[in-house]
């Protein structure tokens, strides 16, 4: 199996190296790769897409200097390319209206707040990387024990 990429957004090195810290789970069939602002966030991404490594998840901080972290993900939302990529908003200060931006013209698939609880993230973490898969059609045998057995499951169950 091709290695998947976990992008990591945040212009606070302390929160990615604690993100890439929670995440080692993952490494091995996961390169979770960490990037300071969205601009080195979209710099990785064009070069992840031009040489064909998917890209399953990105994490993205929410206040950020110069683009925001909504800002950033209603573009991703918005290129064909990344279409099936998974989006998680992490943040501490999103009010109610950033939070209904962010579901409706980013279209997030979770959103998880600062501090946040490791076993929650990881959980979440495997669910998206889960689905990133069975909505892919990528091959997971090598990789099964470590995704989010439930969707698996339910997955498998609708196809019966």
């Amino acid at each position: 199996m091709q290695k998947l990429n976990i992008l990591c957004v945040d212009d606070q090195r302390e929160i990615l190296a604690a993100l890439k810290k929670d995440l080692q789970v993952f490494s091995g069939p996961f390169s979770i790769i960490d990037c300071e602002s969205a601009s080195e966030a979209g710099e990785v991404l064009e070069e992840l897409d031009r040489s064909g490594k998917p890209i399953a998840l990105i994490i993205c901080d929410h206040v950020m200097p110069e683009k925001s972290g909504i800002d950033f993900l209603i573009e991703i939302n918005n290129d064909a390319r990344f279409v099936a990529v998974k989006k998680l908003l992490l943040t501490g200060l999103a009010n109610h209206q950033d939070t209904i931006t962010a579901i409706n013209r980013a279209e997030i698939d979770r959103y998880v707040e600062k501090p946040w609880n490791i076993d929650e993230l990881v959980e979440t973490v495997k669910v998206l990387v889960t689905e990133f898969i069975l909505e892919t059609g990528i091959e997971y045998g090598s990789i099964q024990d470590l995704l989010h057995q439930q969707t698996l499951y339910k997955a498998l169950h609708k196809r019966g």
